[in-house]
């Protein structure tokens, strides 16, 4: 409940984590719109403790309502450090808070969406998710449990930030900005060699064609491997992503234009699987 001073008395417990965090990964995208995006999310989040701060039907509380129903839009991941430092913001200064929250949402929302996505929504699922992959066409289990268990290790990071982010407050954001961008450059570093190697592994493609100059077999594969070794799959993975990076070029129509190549070079005994 708020005081006559404007601040709150309210001290969030663990229970109130526990239920922020539920509603995070279960409903942070709830109400989402293009006007407000994670606005109403954001919201219906951390709604409980509000009414817990400032009380029902409060003024304070109808203020803090339509702010933190702005605009709101950042990585899944990494969304409930932000409310962390929200709370231990509010729960410290209650409605004379406003401002002061509002620029640090705004000012956040945007960096964390970046090295969210980047390591979390992109490296993450493309490096652990081809490595798994390639042990399940192997017949191996332990892909499909390497899989599972990746996505229990990233849900357990997001259940966890929320409690460290608002025991550290606005503390958290100097200390760590640093180190986040220091760690996304590493990862996507890491990011690139793991990929390029899974391109070599992962795409079996040969040139099978044989050229017959007189009573001379040339094998244009082993030719080509003189050259350098898994030439043709770093060519294909090349080609894809020059193709992707083109105007109006969509994954779908990438995705055909694959096809119809390997098909028709198939049938003309060009190119074949390993």
């Amino acid at each position: 409940m708020a005081t006559n001073s404007n601040k709150t008395n309210y001290k969030l417990t663990d229970k109130d984590f526990k239920q922020m965090n539920i509603r995070s990964l279960l409903f942070n995208q709830v109400g989402w719109n293009y006007e407000r995006m994670q606005g109403s999310g954001y919201l219906y989040l951390i709604l409980p403790q509000l009414h817990k701060m400032y009380g029902d039907h409060t003024l304070e509380l109808k203020k803090m309502m339509k702010m933190q129903n702005q605009f709101f839009n950042t990585s899944n991941f990494f969304n409930t450090i932000i409310s962390g430092i929200d709370m231990a913001i509010e729960e410290k200064e209650g409605i004379n808070s406003l401002e002061t929250v509002a620029g640090i949402k705004a000012g956040l929302m945007g960096p964390f969406a970046a090295i969210g996505d980047s390591i979390f929504a992109a490296l993450v699922p493309a490096i652990m998710g081809a490595i798994a992959a390639n042990m399940a066409v192997q017949g191996n289990v332990v892909g499909a449990i390497l899989w599972v268990l990746v996505n229990f290790v990233i849900m357990w990071f997001r259940w966890i930030q929320l409690k460290f982010a608002y025991k550290q407050g606005v503390s958290l954001v100097n200390e760590m900005q640093g180190q986040l961008n220091a760690l996304t450059d590493a990862a996507t570093l890491l990011g690139v060699y793991v990929v390029d190697a899974l391109a070599a592994t992962m795409v079996n493609t040969h040139v099978i064609f044989v050229a017959h100059l007189g009573k001379m077999t040339v094998n244009l594969q082993d030719k080509i491997d003189m050259i350098m070794p898994k030439l043709v799959p770093a060519l294909i993975v090349g080609a894809i992503y020059w193709m992707l990076g083109r105007k109006r070029m969509t994954s779908t129509k990438a995705i055909f234009i694959v096809i119809i190549v390997a098909v028709v070079l198939s049938a003309l005994g060009i190119i074949g699987k390993a």
